[in-house]
């Protein structure tokens, strides 16, 4: 695939406003110690169902030339928490699976390895652990006045403190880079920095989240988050350009970083490769993988009309309110999450038939062989 966007953990040290998942905050005791463990527990299997490779294809002739031209690239996932450089999950969880991911496709093309941070908790030691395991680029992702202590010039003198630091360790701006110096210095370690703002990032903010119950959202219907770079758009094009999932820390699959209201399936028990082919061929599936979430329901006898007006809501603050988030929400909610279950017991119910019948055959030939 192009991209994978790994939410390894749910521990942050921040509780930020913004933010489009409530279980990204702070974690003590035993609490903290229990989405630790889950993340560790489950790592392991979330990565080894990954694909067997991240390479990816992408047409580099215009579309008007009548014979398609492709070519190879070398596809990334991004790790993101939370923030993964929080104790102790950079130690626990983070740095084992930086290892397992660079094993696991060494030899079959590479991987590029984004980490996304704050950035606030980088230092020189953690930017050098994270490159002697095989980190492409370094994210700051904090860039905005929606974190605290970032607000306005306040974020300036942490950009300086973090650019003397890549420097100092040989990592360079990905902003001073096109496409096609990535492609021809793979291997160099770069960083960029961005925030949630209306220019940049986001824009109009999710209805999702604390963003959403702190009121924050002004998207209107035109604003369509499927529609777009980790939103659904493309996700079902597994080894083409575009293609993108999302993947939470129980192992849970989406199409988009703000997530459905169900999950497609999960990591724990079942390979990404198999998951996307059984789900191809739904209409439902299609349509947000078009970007056009408000055609998902036709199979089941929604009409666009009556999918946009599930939109309609108020927000927390009162506000009359209407995004297709809140009906994509609907739809999963009354129909899609049963036909999702559906197809994942389908699944589970034919990988377990087929270790019963593997299992028989290995019991035959050890009888015959006795």
């Amino acid at each position: 695939m192009e991209s994978i966007y790994y939410v390894l953990c749910w521990h942050c040290h921040r509780r930020c406003k913004h933010c489009y998942e409530d279980k990204f905050r702070p974690y003590v005791r035993d609490e903290l110690e229990q989405v630790v463990a889950e993340a560790e527990q489950n790592s392991p299997k979330i990565i080894a169902n990954l694909p067997k490779t991240m390479r990816f294809v992408e047409r580099v002739n215009p579309e008007s030339e009548p014979q398609a031209q492709y070519e190879e690239r070398i596809g990334r996932i991004i790790i993101s928490g939370g923030d993964v450089m929080t104790e102790p999950v950079r130690e626990r969880v983070l740095y084992p699976a930086l290892e397992a991911i660079r094993d696991k496709y060494r030899e079959v093309g590479g991987v590029k390895v984004v980490v996304q941070t704050t950035g606030d908790l980088l230092t020189p030691a953690i930017i050098d652990e994270l490159l002697a395991r095989g980190v492409w680029t370094i994210s700051v992702s904090g860039m905005d006045d929606y974190h605290v202590g970032m607000e306005g010039d306040k974020r300036q003198k942490l950009i300086t403190h973090l650019q003397l630091m890549f420097a100092n360790a040989g990592v360079e701006n990905a902003a001073l880079f096109d496409e096609r110096r990535l492609q021809m210095s793979p291997d160099t370690p770069l960083y960029n920095m961005f925030g949630a703002t209306e220019e940049v990032w986001i824009g109009k903010l999710w209805p999702r989240g604390r963003a959403w119950k702190n009121g924050l959202s002004t998207a209107t219907l035109e604003d369509n988050f499927c529609n777009a770079w980790s939103g659904g758009l493309n996700f079902l094009n597994y080894g083409y350009a575009g293609s993108e999932v999302s993947i939470d820390p129980t192992g849970d699959v989406y199409p988009c970083c703000l997530k459905t209201a169900h999950p497609l399936g999960n990591l724990t028990e079942e390979p990404l490769q198999a998951l996307l082919e059984d789900l191809a061929e739904h209409p439902a599936m299609q349509a947000i993988n078009a970007g056009a979430p408000e055609k998902m329901g036709e199979f089941a006898g929604w009409s666009e009309t009556q999918f946009i007006e599930a939109g309609k809501t108020q927000s927390p603050d009162g506000r009359d309110y209407q995004n297709l988030c809140i009906a994509c929400d609907r739809f999963h909610h009354e129909v899609l999450s049963d036909v999702l279950d559906e197809r994942f017991r389908a699944r589970r119910a034919k990988r377990l038939g087929l270790l019963a019948r593997s299992d028989s055959v290995a019991n035959a030939a050890a009888k015959a062989n006795c």
